[in-house]
């Protein structure tokens, strides 16, 4: 249990990674699976992208809440951030620059996703947050350390949202600005759990521009 996600699957579709000209990471919300979120490949298609979706184990990237005590989500966080960025660096064995390597997720997958490049601060092509926020109790200070140099990022979310408090959309967002990210964020009024049109016209423009 030391690194429940080290040996999970990834599944792919779009260009093999090597000779792509960029990489998305897609990563699934709690209970669903690499499958399910590969289907935004069809939204995001373009014929030079690799698209990569890793499966978490027992289909849960950590157990509790992203807003619990962090050491309650061990180790199945840092197994979680460490596949997400073992998987980065494979893209970059293969010859696509971090900065055209995208990191994307839904709901848990999004919180995932917004931690593992603040906690791995670089230039990344760009992050895509739909409905998530960094991870850590609601007091916590959120701090990070390094610079995100530029990077686009989109935190897109339902309000009012079962699991992901508005709040913390926005919290988010002040300090991957501070660590000098372009964040764009996207608020929908009384929008469920799930990913809209709108939302994926914006992330399909915000791929397409590292072309």
């Amino acid at each position: 249990m030391h690194d429940p996600h080290a040996n999970m699957t990834v599944v792919q579709a779009g260009h093999d990674p090597k000779g792509a000209r960029c990489a998305v990471i897609l990563l699934h919300g709690r209970g669903s699976s690499a499958e399910d979120i590969l289907e935004l490949a069809e939204t995001f298609y373009e014929e030079r992208i690799a698209f990569l979706a890793p499966q978490a184990a027992n289909h849960s990237w950590y157990p509790y809440s992203f807003l619990a005590p962090t050491e309650q989500n061990e180790p199945w966080l840092t197994s979680a951030i460490a596949r997400v960025e073992s998987l980065i660096q494979n893209c970059v064995v293969a010859g696509i620059q971090r900065s055209n390597v995208v990191v994307c997720g839904f709901s848990q997958g999004a919180c995932l996703a917004t931690e593992s490049i603040a906690r791995c601060p670089a230039h990344y092509g760009a992050l895509i947050a739909f409905t998530g926020g960094l991870v850590g109790p609601s007091d916590s200070e959120l701090q990070h350390e390094g610079s995100l140099a530029g990077t686009r990022a989109l935190l897109s979310s339902g309000d009012p949202d079962p699991h992901v408090p508005w709040s913390r959309v926005e919290a988010s967002a002040r300090e991957l600005e501070r660590m000098g990210a372009r964040v764009e964020l996207m608020r929908h009024t009384g929008r469920p759990h799930t990913i809209v049109d709108k939302e994926l016209e914006v992330a399909r423009t915000m791929i397409f521009s590292l072309f």
